[in-house]
């Protein structure tokens, strides 16, 4: 039998960048709050000198365990999906601070156009320009109305950059100045001037200098030591829930952190939450944490599949489109490009930051005129130099031999004179990718996995097509001696890393109908529990989602505050 504890205000399913916030707004409002998080403790010191990347980018230190619990994933419904049993993809965090810690730091807003995309692309290019099977969605929140929110995020991760000269319009500049820009930044910047483009040094949450942020949290600069994606940084540098807001609601003395603490249902009654039931995984024992209010921000797999398992919620039926918990999965279309040689250049790629680079928007969002084209939306197109780290680099020309004298010789030329220009296309949702619970597999509980329906549509390979075109005529005007570059889009196959950038399944919108959430991630079908993170986003952008899932949780922190005054569904 489950051992019930005492009643708390709040409780939150996983610790990571959302949940760290909340619990850093609430508890500065005087509300008690448990923190649960299914895996270790992390602190900085752990990384001290730690830069192993055997150990951390390719055994995974930081995701995950695989073995206890995964996904399963499958093309279409016609086949059977299989468990995830390495990884490939994308990467699922594990431990306090959640991908927060390992992430690379880049920090987009994403634009206007993103958040009334079905209504802006109607109104530009008729309702034919929307197949049929994609089930895009405006968010039930405009750009502007999020603006604050981004403001608030940056100021409190301490954002340097430069506003981007194609995006939506700012109340005020990003705390900090811009990082340094190399040798091959200066190039792409450059070449893309010289084309009639738009470059801006990209947004970072990895610090050029020291920064006190307005918590009083202080932080030191970033060393450019190449170290930060699948790495958590010793210095502190780059932005983290554990050097950001968790330290902030841990001051306050009213926020409480249960480290391995496996969240396995939501409790709910006549449409009302009364709190988790959660296993400590170092004893075995169940436990109930009774709660006024619930809030989800784990991950987007996690946060699905719980509401699914406690039947909280109505699940997505993909025959009928009705139901909406599991709806509009998305990822990402690409993320290299284009892989310029430079025979007469030399650059020291291995030095870096996880968000040290520079960016262009002249091909993402509507942007660009897409009347001719054969698909909506696009992405960012970057050049960024994130630490080329010694295991996983070695670009040598297509049609270089795999093996011997030859590429031996390519290998050590093109060592240093190598630069990619990549972009993050937008993922449209469509009626046929969603997540629903597998019906064959099951975890060490007993409870069935998450399962993954997705492919690759017509719509990403036109994408891709185009914007792998306009990345090799970037690459092209640095002066690459030889591009290469992504000529068609296969299927998708979950065993070739992309980006970790899920979305979908507990969507945003204004009509409980076709939402799971409303603007203030509160759900439709129980106003005491609030679901946060970037399963929020009715379709993909074509950015890295974490400002924006930043964002959402200061706004839905203003609303928990506002249901716990008033009650009811907030407007």
């Amino acid at each position: 039998m489950a051992k019930t504890l005492p009643k708390t205000d709040v409780v939150i399913v996983g610790v990571g960048w959302a949940g760290g916030i909340i619990a850093s707004e609430l508890t500065k409002k005087g509300l008690s709050v448990v923190g649960l998080e299914r895996g270790k403790e992390r602190k900085t010191e752990d990384y001290f000198m730690v830069h192993d990347e055997l150990r951390y980018a390719l055994r995974y230190e930081m995701m995950q365990d695989l073995s206890k619990e995964t996904i399963t994933f499958r093309s279409n419904e016609g086949v059977r999906a299989l468990p995830m049993r390495q990884y490939g993809s994308f990467l699922i965090g594990d431990g306090l601070g959640g991908a927060g810690v390992h992430w690379n730091g880049q920090t987009y807003r994403f634009l206007p156009y993103d958040f009334e995309i079905r209504s802006k692309t109607i109104e530009k290019y008729g309702k034919g320009k929307i197949p049929p099977e994609m089930t895009i969605q405006d968010w039930g929140i405009t750009y502007d109305e999020l603006e604050p929110y981004y403001d608030q995020f940056e100021k409190m991760a301490g954002i340097a950059g430069e506003e981007n000269p194609l995006g939506g319009k700012r109340s005020g500049p990003y705390p900090l100045s811009p990082m340094k820009q190399t040798e091959g930044i200066k190039l792409f910047m450059d070449a893309t001037k010289r084309m009639k483009l738009n470059p801006y040094m990209m947004p970072s949450a990895n610090l050029p200098e020291a920064y006190t942020n307005p918590d009083g949290i202080e932080r030191a600069g970033c060393q450019y030591c190449g170290y930060c994606e699948r790495f958590g940084c010793e210095y502190g540098a780059k932005a983290d829930p554990v050097v950001t807001v968790i330290p902030v609601a841990n001051g306050t003395g009213k926020f409480q952190i249960r480290t391995h603490s496996d969240v396995r249902r939501i409790l709910h009654k006549g449409g009302k939450a009364t709190g988790v039931m959660y296993v400590d995984v170092t004893t075995g024992e169940e436990i109930v944490q009774p709660a006024d209010i619930v809030v989800v921000t784990s991950y987007v797999f996690n946060n699905v599949r719980l509401l699914l398992m406690s039947q909280l919620g109505k699940p997505y039926d993909p025959a009928s489109g009705s139901g909406v918990v599991g709806k509009n999965y998305a990822y990402q279309v690409i993320k290299g490009a284009a892989v310029g040689f430079f025979d007469d250049k030399q650059f020291n790629t291995y030095a870096g930051a996880g968000s040290l680079g520079a960016s262009i928007d002249d091909y993402n969002g509507d942007n660009f005129d897409h009347s001719s084209l054969n698909f909506i939306h696009g992405g960012v197109v970057s050049l960024s130099q994130t630490g080329a780290r010694p295991i996983q680099s070695n670009r040598v020309p297509s049609g270089t031999a795999g093996w011997g004298k030859d590429f031996k010789a390519q290998s050590i030329h093109y060592a240093n004179r190598t630069l990619a220009v990549g972009t993050q296309g937008a993922s449209m949702a469509y009626k046929h990718h969603f997540l629903d619970l597998d019906p064959t597999y099951k975890d060490a509980y007993g409870d069935p996995l998450m399962r993954i329906t997705f492919d690759f549509e017509e719509q990403d390979r036109e994408l891709a097509k185009y914007l792998s075109e306009r990345c090799s005529e970037i690459v092209k005007e640095m002066g690459a001696s030889k591009v290469d570059f992504l000529k068609e889009l296969g299927p998708y196959e979950i065993m070739s890393y992309q980006s970790t950038h899920n979305t979908g399944g507990v969507i945003m919108g204004g009509d409980p109908s076709n939402s799971a959430v409303n603007n203030y991630s509160q759900m439709w079908d129980a106003d005491n529990v609030f679901v946060i993170g970037a399963s929020s986003f009715p379709q993909n952008g074509g950015y890295n989602p974490t400002d924006t899932v930043g964002a959402l949780a200061y706004r839905a922190a203003e609303g928990i505050l506002k249901y716990r005054e008033k009650g009811g569904m907030l407007v």
